[in-house]
């Protein structure tokens, strides 16, 4: 790794173990860690996907409109690398998502893939010890498969975000958080709920109005579920966060 990327990566480690000692909010770090996937790897987007107290998974956060789409796609049809990886708890690497072989066993979801413009996906298990809590997606949207540094460098991400879900190591007994990992998830809905009132109200895309509501709470300190709320509640003026 070069020694810029090197110190791009110790920066983003110690950003994520400051998010780890504050009293972070969880949706708004595991966005992060996509963007600083995109910045870090070669490829091109990314998914999160984590599982509920009723061993149910959920997609948590992706690094654009598109890709949640294709991933909420996996998991209504219980199809991907992704979902894949979080039954068997080993990477997914180097799907061509091109050849009949590599795609045989993801039915339709090969198909919807390439039609988001994704060539090659890979998955990458977040676990603690022996547990499974979740897998990150990554594609490409052109062929050629991941190196092996690119791929310790996604493990080591997803370790970060499997220990930032966990909340400094609540994990007992092999049991999450499960309250405070529900209400992540909770928050989840409030929040995609909020970028569609935003984006009918001031014609803007749904990605565009997310980054909106995160560039509007960060400076105020302002968990990202609470800001939703008042946005799907009507209690913020939603004029402050039209395009100016």
């Amino acid at each position: 790794m070069a020694v810029a990327s090197q110190q791009r990566m110790l920066e983003i480690l110690v950003e994520a173990v400051d998010s780890l000692i504050d009293d972070f909010d969880l949706i708004d770090f595991l966005h992060r860690l996509t963007a600083r996937c995109v910045e870090l790897l070669d490829i091109d987007a990314v998914g999160v996907m984590i599982v509920n107290p009723y061993g149910e998974l959920q997609v948590i956060a992706a690094s654009d409109e598109h890709t949640r789409l294709l991933e909420l796609f996996a998991l209504q049809h219980e199809q991907g690398p992704c979902v894949e990886c979080y039954r068997t708890g080993q990477l997914q690497l180097n799907i061509n998502l091109e050849s009949a072989q590599d795609t045989a066993a993801f039915g339709t979801f090969a198909e919807r893939a390439r039609g988001a413009g994704f060539r090659v996906t890979h998955a990458i298990p977040m676990r603690l010890r022996h547990q499974v809590i979740g897998a990150l997606n990554l594609f490409h949207s052109r062929p050629g498969g991941i190196t092996e540094p690119d791929v310790r460098l996604a493990q080591a991400l997803a370790d970060v975000a499997t220990i930032s879900i966990l909340q400094q190591r609540t994990i007992e007994q092999g049991n999450v958080d499960k309250a405070q990992l529900q209400a992540a998830l909770n928050s989840r809905v409030v929040i995609e709920q909020a970028k569609g009132v935003l984006a009918e109200r001031c014609q803007i895309g749904l990605d565009e109005a997310f980054e909106r509501m995160r560039g509007y709470a960060r400076p105020r300190q302002l968990r990202l579920s609470e800001l939703a709320r008042q946005v799907v509640e009507g209690t913020l003026d939603t004029a402050v966060l039209a395009p100016g």
